[in-house]
């Protein structure tokens, strides 16, 4: 089985890559790695944040990936903010319906659905039943921004949307697990609309630029800093275990299909 898993920015996939032994392959200008769970290959591919760059970054993957054997399984992974005050920093969820913002009022809102199965074992593994997440184009800064979009959804990413159609697209069966890392009650302590390098990930020049300006947000930062990095750890155990059980379930299959 070859799996597929996203993430926007390198300080997502750390803590993961940490627990497992990847190794590092630049494929045609892709941050992907690889690692091996039984007979279950994993490719982890960094897309950078934004729904552009994952589009841009999963249909280069899946065009490179065609040229062998496509993915069977891609998990849209990396952490999300909270529209439900339910949810809160460092709970797993597992949406069954992603919606894609759209600004203007005369397209409405695309919608797509992750597999049903792939999703059930995930809750059954402990993740939060989140119904709906809403994919946008730019961080949701301002608890009042949560709020505007919380009638729509549970939850808000820059990304799932564009990389689950892509693989659907493509074939592969997709799933979206993520990690809460704000509330919705919360606003974030910098814009980080304006901390985006050119590759799409959080530019650290760019962070301190902002604290230049505004440096009584020091203490809010470093706070955010270590609830995200904590909820980052939580989703890399969850995704270690959940990709384990995943290659459990098709090896189990395998050997069904082989006695029949």
């Amino acid at each position: 089985m070859r799996v597929l898993v996203t993430f926007a920015v390198d300080a997502e996939f750390a803590p993961w890559r940490k627990l497992r032994k990847f190794r590092f392959i630049d494929f045609d200008g892709l941050r992907l790695w690889r690692a091996a769970a039984g007979d279950t290959e994993i490719t982890a591919l960094v897309t950078g944040m934004g729904t552009q760059s994952a589009a841009k970054a999963m249909d280069l993957m899946m065009r490179l990936a065609d040229q062998n054997k496509n993915f069977d399984v891609c998990i849209s992974s990396g952490l999300a903010g909270a529209l439900e005050e339910s949810l809160s920093p460092g709970d797993i969820i597992a949406p069954q319906i992603l919606i894609s913002e759209n600004r203007y009022a005369d397209v409405s809102s695309e919608q797509l659905n992750v597999d049903s199965e792939l999703r059930q074992q995930a809750l059954d593994g402990g993740a939060k039943d989140a119904d709906c997440l809403l994919t946008v184009d730019r961080v949701l800064v301002k608890q009042s921004h949560k709020r505007s979009c919380a009638s729509r959804a549970q939850s808000v990413d820059m990304e799932s949307f564009e990389i689950v159609k892509t693989a659907c697209a493509w074939g592969a069966r997709c799933v979206v697990v993520r990690a809460i890392s704000d509330s919705a009650q919360e606003d974030l302590p910098i814009n980080f609309n304006l901390t985006l390098s050119k590759t799409n990930q959080v530019s650290v020049a760019k962070v301190i630029l902002q604290l230049a300006k505004n440096p009584f947000v020091l203490p809010a930062l470093v706070r955010f800093g270590r609830q995200s990095q904590k909820a980052a750890t939580t989703l890399a155990m969850f995704l270690d275990g959940y990709i384990q059980r995943l290659e459990s379930t098709s090896r189990s299959r395998a050997r069904e299909a082989a006695a029949k």
